[in-house]
């Protein structure tokens, strides 16, 4: 991942309802949710969430695949452990010990 494609991925996050969204879908791999069960979870209308659910396809965030009549919604793992990773990369000048409690937190879950 390069910083062009770290800062869209974190502008798309950086809103409330799109980062409750991948969460949500998050916890929710591999099987994923249905944009109609994503739709009721946040409370928006179809449309407007829509709207939201694109900017985090477009930041690579989110996939989409047909399920017979539904649309089902899936967070892009691969795109979170590459923005993680990013993040991370240069993480206490390479003395490993500092990083421990953050990879401990992230085991934990």
């Amino acid at each position: 991942m390069n910083a062009d494609s770290a800062l869209t991925a974190l502008s798309a996050l950086s809103h409330p309802v799109r980062l409750d969204a991948f969460r949500l879908l998050v916890r929710h791999e591999p099987d994923g949710l249905s944009t109609g069960e994503l739709v009721a979870e946040s409370g928006l209308t179809q449309s407007t969430f829509s709207t939201h659910l694109a900017v985090l396809a477009k930041a690579g965030l989110v996939a989409s695949e047909k399920r017979g009549r539904q649309q089902i919604q899936r967070a892009n793992i691969d795109t979170l452990r590459a923005l993680m990773t990013f993040l991370a990369k240069d993480c206490c000048q390479g003395r490993a010990e500092l990083c421990e409690p953050l990879l401990a937190e992230l085991a934990c879950c």
